[in-house]
C-alpha cells in the first residue's frame, strides 16, 4: 500500500476546502495529542482483563482516526476493536497499532507540506 492510501484524501480535502491549512494543521496536533491517551488507555486495558474496556478504548481512538483521515488506523481498529484475545496478542496488537499510527501521522504531516 503506497503511504498517501493510508489517508482519506476525499476527506482531508474536504477539510482543507472549507477549514483552510491552519485548521487542518491544528486538527493534526490535535489527533496526535490524543492518540498518545488512547494508546496508553488501550495498552492499560489489557491489564484489566475486561473485554469492555478494551473495546471501549479502541473504539475511541477509532473515531478520533477515522475523524482525522488515517485510514489503515481506523481499520487495523475496526479489526481488533472486538478481539477476544488474550492479553499477550492484545500487547502485539497494541505495538503494532502504534507503528501503523505513527506511520499514519508522518504521512499526513508530508502530505501536508506537499500541499
Amino acid at each position: 500500500m503506497s503511504e498517501i492510501n493510508q489517508l482519506d484524501l476525499s476527506l482531508l480535502s474536504g477539510y482543507l476546502d472549507n477549514l483552510g491549512k491552519d485548521v487542518v494543521q491544528q486538527m493534526l496536533e490535535l489527533y496526535i495529542q490524543q492518540s498518545e491517551i488512547y494508546l496508553i488507555d488501550i495498552k492499560g486495558s489489557v491489564s484489566t482483563k475486561e473485554q469492555s474496556t478494551w473495546q471501549g478504548a479502541c473504539h475511541k481512538m477509532k473515531g478520533a482516526a477515522g475523524s482525522v483521515g488515517l485510514l489503515v488506523v481506523y481499520k487495523n481498529l475496526v479489526e481488533i476493536e472486538s478481539s477476544m484475545a488474550l492479553a499477550g496478542e492484545k500487547l502485539v496488537y497494541v505495538q503494532e497499532l502504534t507503528t501503523l499510527n505513527n506511520k499514519a501521522i508522518s504521512t499526513f504531516k508530508k502530505w501536508l507540506l506537499d500541499i
